[in-house]
């Protein structure tokens, strides 16, 4: 049995906060590495680099509501994320 993240290794969402708790592979399978938000049918929704994807990520949640410091705070760990490392 695949273990499950407790955060996305893409975005670092904690998991329990995906409404689809977890992305799709290419055959529809459950995907329990990344978010929804970040894979979708085999393949990541956002294509650039760590540092594009870190501003990406802290612009949306600017917009949901999240105050600038703490955007910046949840999105300045991703480099240390499976996606991330190279």
């Amino acid at each position: 049995m695949p273990t499950e993240n407790k955060f996305c290794q893409s975005c670092g969402m904690p998991m329990k906060e995906d409404p689809q708790h977890g992305g799709t592979n290419a055959d529809g399978s459950k995907n329990t590495d990344y978010c929804s938000y970040c894979y979708a049918n085999g393949s990541f929704t956002f294509t650039g680099t760590v540092s594009e994807f870190q501003e990406h990520c802290r612009q949306q949640m600017i917009k949901s509501g999240r105050s600038k410091i703490i955007a910046w705070l949840f999105t300045r760990g991703m480099k240390r994320l499976a996606r991330w490392k190279n």
